[in-house]
């Protein structure tokens, strides 16, 4: 679906008489005894989590580089928190899930990067919830990663570090192509023969009917047009697909909680390291600054469009087209 297509669904959602009627059919969806009930009781506060969240975008795409992080971090919050409403229709059940999830290591005054800074995740909160409930995912790869290792899973990034360093992302086709071509050099990326690496790949797509070999590439004919990036893929705003490079990342993480990690450390950063924060917009002292800018112009718009995505495919569900 085209932004404006997401735009328009948004506001679609904006009335009590429509939101209703949006979770009333959510709720149906999931055989919710109470899905008339619940759906009143819940579309306003589902109102004010879409209204929120795009004030916040919209105030952040509006102010200087000091405050977007904080601006966007909340929005996504908010957004995320709608979606999480159209399949658990109790949210919050405990305060335990309010947190935000996530914690940042104490930082070193000198020397601080901001690419090898980690962030933890931990076992309650808004981060694992959504994992577990929003993208199906019960156990992450990693306790903690750093800021780089996330960056380079981001396919709008790609054009700055290619002046750094070897491409993090292979490019293997498009939403919607029956075909991908993934280069045959990646089994030895990931130390997997031809057929372990297929196998591994293959519980993320459609059924692969054929498997041809040309000019370095495996052609993997699908029995119906791969749909969306999800596992270890990752999709730019073009649509074009990508794997990671790195068999570490060959994991089911969604690309929406890769934004929020990001943006959670930088909002820390904008908030409690304003010394740091203040240098890195100003003096501009090294690679951290145009990755931070690139990031941050990628993530209010591409977050609003996955999320709005997310809430529209129940829509779609729901009247059978």
């Amino acid at each position: 679906m085209h932004q404006h297509d997401i735009n328009s669904f948004y506001t679609y959602l904006q009335s009590e008489q429509t939101a209703q009627s949006y979770l009333y059919q959510c709720y149906r969806q999931l055989h919710e005894q109470d899905a008339e009930r619940k759906s009143y009781e819940n579309c306003n506060v589902f109102r004010y989590y879409i209204e929120h969240g795009w004030t916040y975008y919209n105030a952040g795409k509006k102010l200087d580089m000091v405050l977007k992080p904080v601006m966007l971090f909340y929005g996504m919050a908010h957004l995320l928190k709608a979606c999480l409403l159209t399949i658990r229709p109790d949210y919050p059940e405990s305060t335990s899930v309010l947190a935000h999830g996530l914690s940042t290591r104490k930082r070193k005054k000198k020397n601080y990067s901001f690419l090898v800074d980690e962030v933890k995740i931990q076992h309650n909160g808004l981060f694992p919830y959504v994992s577990e409930h929003l993208f199906g995912i019960k156990q992450h790869p990693f306790e903690k990663v750093t800021m780089k290792s996330l960056l380079q899973l981001l396919p709008e990034l790609r054009s700055l570090w290619k002046w750094e360093e070897e491409d993090s992302l292979w490019r293997v086709g498009r939403v919607g192509d029956h075909t991908l071509s993934i280069p045959t050099a990646i089994c030895d990326d990931y130390f997997l023969t031809e057929k372990a690496f297929i196998t591994r790949l293959a519980f993320f797509l459609p059924e692969v009917m054929e498997i041809k070999r040309a000019d370095g590439q495996m052609l993997l004919h699908l029995n119906e047009p791969i749909q969306a990036a999800t596992g270890p893929f990752v999709m730019d705003m073009d649509f074009s697909i990508y794997l990671p490079r790195d068999k570490e990342f060959f994991t089911p993480i969604s690309e929406v909680m890769l934004h929020y990690l990001v943006l959670y450390n930088l909002s820390m950063l904008s908030r409690y390291e304003a010394e740091w924060w203040g240098e890195l917009i100003t003096i501009k002292p090294d690679i951290d600054f145009p990755i931070i800018a690139q990031f941050l112009s990628v993530t209010e718009k591409k977050i609003p469009y996955l999320l709005g995505l997310e809430l529209y495919k129940k829509k779609e569900n729901g009247t059978g087209t």
